[in-house]
């Protein structure tokens, strides 16, 4: 018998594994796919040579990530945090820009700049207290009240029909919900503020970092600390049920509650099942990976220097088709996420080439390419894109469910973006990671403290199992001095 098997080696089973096999465990990951990495896989587009993240791109959340933290990835992996962290095409050439360092974005939003940094001054300042909230279960005792009382009355202002009340112009209020439509879902509302809040505040607290070679250099990382410390990995395993993986003490299981509920078969409690089969998902994304020509023309030039850009207009517009995908439409102009990460990498593509990562929301499920759309929208803000388009590839919300079991419906998020989908999450408990079945638990990102690259979900589990199974606490982390 081993000591943990681990199911799914995307960021969160990887950061799972990692822990146990630092304990000292034995462990083994089965990975259905044939590479390691889920949402932060890096492979070739149409042509060799080009290479783009099939998920995740820029990583704000992994920097700052607790378990990453300790892990150390700052110093395994190479990364390039541009000045300009985002920013978002405004109609007649202007441009809202929130640069790394708060004063100089201020500086750049005229009469609306103090209000700006009145908002995110202390939210920067107490940036590891907002941390600690947002990549904890919701239900708890921060450790930093402060920051969580200022982070909670920020969020009720932006998150309600306050919004506008502390702007006058439009830029500093699209940069917000720029960033706030990360997460899919209506607007104003709390769960997306929040999230916009503390991405807004990473953009002012340290940056929005881009892996040098693609986002596989995080699971890479992670792959080789785990094979270091003794532990096996297998891909091309696609396990369909529990009684398939050998025999162990523990097992962590980085899969939707879906997929959870067929691997477990009939062994689960009728309630557990019902909160599986009832958890709700969100809505989905299209994405559209382009490779160009040269960098995309935009009308406001400073936007060339963005590693991510939101293109939707002003708030309201964004607001607008956000709040059509809620209800079920395909926007004609949708709210378009923009990577750039060729201007940072230049290996990411041959010479004269650029690689371009965007996606849209779409509503759950959707087999649309909503390509022509985005493709609308680039040229709305950057006239002649069109004309560098070399090839495009097209996955819809419909295929990326089929790329990831763990997207049910084209979900990245794996569950739903509001108050109640971060609650219960797959259920409410103390401990949502542990599931009914002795030494059995969930680690994706369905479990608090929800999406993004963090390894969080993983690292949660895995101490719960580390202490309910062998009895033992948290284990070093830190990169093994040779």
């Amino acid at each position: 018998m081993t000591d943990a098997v681990v199911v799914g080696a995307g960021p969160n089973g990887l950061a799972a594994a990692v822990m146990m096999a630092r304990a000292g465990l034995q462990v083994e990951v089965f990975e259905a796919a044939a590479t390691v990495g889920g949402g932060t896989r890096t492979k070739e587009l149409l042509e060799p040579g080009h290479l783009y993240d099939v998920c995740s791109a820029v990583h704000p959340m992994a920097l700052a990530s607790p378990f990453f933290r300790q892990f150390g990835l700052a110093g395994r992996v190479d990364f390039e945090t541009p000045e300009l962290s985002f920013g978002s095409p405004l109609d007649g050439g202007r441009a809202a820009l929130a640069y790394r360092s708060l004063d100089r974005t201020a500086e750049a939003l005229g009469p609306d700049g103090p209000a700006y940094a009145r908002l995110f001054g202390p939210l920067v300042k107490r940036v590891d207290g907002v941390m600690d909230l947002t990549q904890n279960q919701l239900l708890r005792v921060p450790h930093d009240p402060l920051a969580a009382a200022i982070f909670a009355l920020r969020t009720v202002e932006q998150g309600t029909a306050l919004w506008n009340a502390r702007f006058r112009g439009p830029a500093a209020p699209a940069l917000i919900t720029g960033a706030a439509a990360h997460a899919v879902g209506r607007h104003p509302s709390l769960a997306a503020t929040g999230a916009g809040l503390m991405l807004t505040t990473l953009a002012h607290a340290g940056g929005w970092p881009i892996p040098r070679g693609g986002s596989q250099a995080i699971a890479d990382a992670m792959t080789a600390d785990i094979t270091a410390h003794g532990g096996v990995i297998h891909t091309g395993r696609d396990i369909r049920s529990l009684k398939e993986l050998p025999a162990a003490k523990a097992v962590l299981l980085d899969v939707a509650p879906a997929g959870f509920s067929v691997l477990a078969g009939d062994s689960l409690p009728r309630r557990y099942r019902s909160a599986l089969d009832t958890f709700r998902y969100g809505n989905g994304s299209c994405k559209v990976d382009f490779i160009l020509s040269a960098p995309v023309p935009w009308l406001a030039g400073e936007l060339a220097d963005a590693g991510t850009v939101h293109v939707g207009g002003s708030r309201a517009e964004m607001a607008e088709v956000e709040n059509d995908v809620a209800r079920g439409r395909h926007p004609g102009k949708p709210y378009v996420l923009v990577a750039q990460p060729s201007r940072f990498d230049p290996a990411r593509s041959p010479s004269g080439r650029q690689i371009l990562w965007t996606y849209c929301h779409v509503p759950h499920g959707s087999t649309v390419d909503m390509s022509q759309a985005v493709i609308g929208q680039l040229e709305r803000f950057a006239p002649g894109f069109q004309e560098l388009v070399v090839g495009y590839q097209v996955t819809t919300a419909a295929q990326l469910s089929e790329y990831n079991a763990n997207y049910v419906g084209g979900d990245f998020s794996a569950g739903a973006m509001d108050v109640l989908g971060l609650v219960r999450r797959p259920v409410l408990s103390p401990a949502p990671w542990r599931t009914p079945l002795p030494g059995v638990y969930l680690c994706s990102s369905s479990t608090p403290p929800g999406p993004g690259v963090t390894g969080m979900p993983g690292y949660f589990a895995a101490r719960q199992a580390l202490r309910d199974v062998f009895g033992l606490g948290t284990p070093e982390l830190a990169p093994t001095r040779t």
